[in-house]
């Protein structure tokens, strides 16, 4: 009854930006920590930021001052805007959401988007 739909990724040139989006569709009657994670090829997946539904933030440091990361609970939706992309930030990119579906309280569970691929270019 939920999934969470990504969209925004493609190929940039080193410099270039995109912009991630993540929309938690279905029957949601709660979004909690919403977050985006990456895989490279060759990599283990990393946290890239995160955001509580509080509005606090987590952030790697290998994205501190380039990438940010908000949200629009009445959209539920998640965005990641990405600047000053490098090669090294190539990888796909997944959204993550621990969600309440099917009714105001039920179990908080967790749910992963299929991934969108970001490519930077040299």
């Amino acid at each position: 009854q939920a999934q969470l739909v990504e969209s925004g990724g493609g190929l940039v040139q080193a410099g270039g930006s995109l912009r991630l989006s993540c929309v938690a569709s279905g029957s949601v009657f709660m979004v909690s920590t919403m977050a985006w994670y990456r895989q490279a090829p060759g990599n283990q997946r990393e946290l890239v930021a995160s955001i509580t539904n509080g509005g606090t933030i987590n952030q790697s440091d290998s994205v501190k001052g380039r990438f940010t990361i908000s949200r629009d609970n009445y959209k539920k939706t998640v965005y990641l805007q990405m600047n000053s992309l490098k090669p090294e930030d190539t990888a796909v990119y997944y959204c993550f959401a621990t969600l309440r579906v099917g009714a105001w309280n039920a179990s908080p569970r967790d749910y992963w988007g299929q991934g969108t691929q970001v490519t930077v270019s040299s």
